[in-house]
């Protein structure tokens, strides 16, 4: 078995009170299949491209809040959860599900970190993650949206020793952090413009696509709705989109770039 990195994003899952509808608009916008509900794990559903296991979604468990707002979470890999949940105490987050096996899947936790951001930790059991990446239909990229980047970028530093590097740009705080290679993460700041107070911070999800402006016709056509784009940059032409039950999400195709890639100091 091969062991992803500590904090190597390494799977997203969401809930929906409408799971069938939730395939439907994913299966439109996203090429997904799904698996069959796995019935002793609150029917979870893993989302499939081209046989291959991408995402998962699942419906609210017994005594769940049905009202609960949609949202994707990015979980990162670690070789010891409950390690990594010390860590988390440690750094200032907040655990909002303690460390817990999931049968032969894995173990995992849920938490918080100090600006509000809800995240997952992963240790690979059989279920190591994602079976496929970085290609259309597939998990790509993902960025921490904070009001608050420094006590934001100390705790993902601390939690799961990631270095991190600024976009030299003197308009935009833009931070990615990487574990020694290919960066891993990105940090963008919500500013007051852009983000009424109302959203709490979030991990924002990219899913490669072969084409931006023709993922966010099809989101709109299945029910869902542009916040932002498409727009042009040097990392790919890219939309963020809100899905029909309201989990915010994005689409980039990473194929069509424009403009040089920023200096990083």
């Amino acid at each position: 078995m091969t062991s992803r990195p500590l904090g190597t994003p390494c799977w997203t899952d969401a809930m929906f009170t409408d799971l069938e509808g939730a395939k439907s608009f994913y299966g439109d916008v996203l090429g997904w299949t799904f698996g069959e509900s796995s019935s002793e794990h609150g029917n979870y559903t893993q989302a499939l491209k081209n046989g291959k296991a991408v995402a998962a979604v699942v419906p609210p468990m017994p005594g769940q809040d049905g009202d609960a707002q949609s949202a994707w979470c990015l979980y990162f890999a670690s070789p010891d959860v409950a390690a990594t949940a010390e860590k988390i105490r440690g750094a200032g987050g907040t655990l909002l599900m303690e460390p817990m096996q999931v049968g032969e899947f894995g173990s995992m936790c849920l938490a918080q970190d100090p600006t509000g951001c809800v995240f997952g930790v992963w240790q690979a059991g059989i279920h190591e993650g994602f079976e496929l990446q970085g290609e259309t239909g597939s998990y790509v990229w993902a960025e921490v949206f904070t009001r608050e980047p420094a006590k934001a970028d100390a705790f993902y530093t601390e939690v799961f020793g990631f270095a991190s590097k600024k976009i030299k740009d003197e308009h935009m705080d833009y931070r990615v952090f990487d574990l020694g290679a290919d960066p891993v993460l990105g940090r963008m700041v919500m500013t007051a413009d852009d983000f009424p107070a109302e959203i709490p911070a979030y991990i924002q999800i990219y899913f490669a696509v072969d084409n931006c402006d023709k993922a966010v016709e099809a989101a709109e056509a299945a029910g869902g709705r542009k916040v932002f784009g498409p727009m042009d940059s040097p990392f790919g032409r890219f939309a963020a989109l809100l899905d029909p039950q309201g989990a915010a999400f994005a689409v980039i195709d990473v194929r069509t770039t424009v403009g040089e890639m920023p200096e990083m100091e």
